[in-house]
């Protein structure tokens, strides 16, 4: 999985958060050092049901560049992401790798293996809770291999497209 992300709530101490496994509805985290599973359920509306030993919870997410916004019952919260994922930086890549940010259903794919992408560009759109998101490129790149189809399920952290550095002229 993902290097751990920092992620500070706006007025509040900063949280290391690192999810260390998805299986099925499973996942395993280890938030501040402290590991803890809990079970994920995707609801028909979007939002999901959280099971964190006896205590329930509903919640909705939405991650867009540097932000992650959360709601968990009456909670809201927007977190922001200090440190994110330190991935093998090959050629000037920002990171080699597009991976989903939370669990969705591919959309659109908006590139084609081969293809050369600009820093910005957009690259796939994915479905959260009945929010898209847009993904784009975080830096020049060739697009190696698309992992996934239109229509396809994944989970937090998937690889979605993995890219490759532009050949230098």
């Amino acid at each position: 999985m993902a290097t751990p992300l920092k992620l500070r709530r706006a007025g509040a101490a900063e949280r290391e958060v690192e999810i260390l496994a998805i299986v099925d509805s499973m996942v395993t985290t280890r938030i501040d050092g402290e590991e803890m599973s809990a079970s994920l359920t995707m609801l028909t509306d979007g939002s999901a049901m959280l099971a964190i030993g006896d205590h329930r919870y509903r919640i909705i997410g939405h991650r867009q560049r540097n932000t992650v916004v959360v709601a968990a019952d009456a909670m809201s919260a927007e977190f922001h992401i200090v440190e994110g994922r330190r991935g093998a930086h090959h050629g000037g890549l920002s990171s080699p790798t597009v991976d989903a940010p939370m669990p969705g259903t591919v959309l659109k794919i908006l590139v084609a293996e081969g293809a050369r992408v600009a820093a910005n560009e957009a690259l796939i759109v994915i479905e959260a809770m009945k929010t898209e998101t847009t993904l784009s490129a975080e830096s020049d790149a060739v697009i190696k291999r698309v992992h996934v189809q239109v229509g396809q399920r994944v989970d937090h952290g998937a690889t979605l497209i993995e890219l490759g550095p532009v050949p230098e002229s």
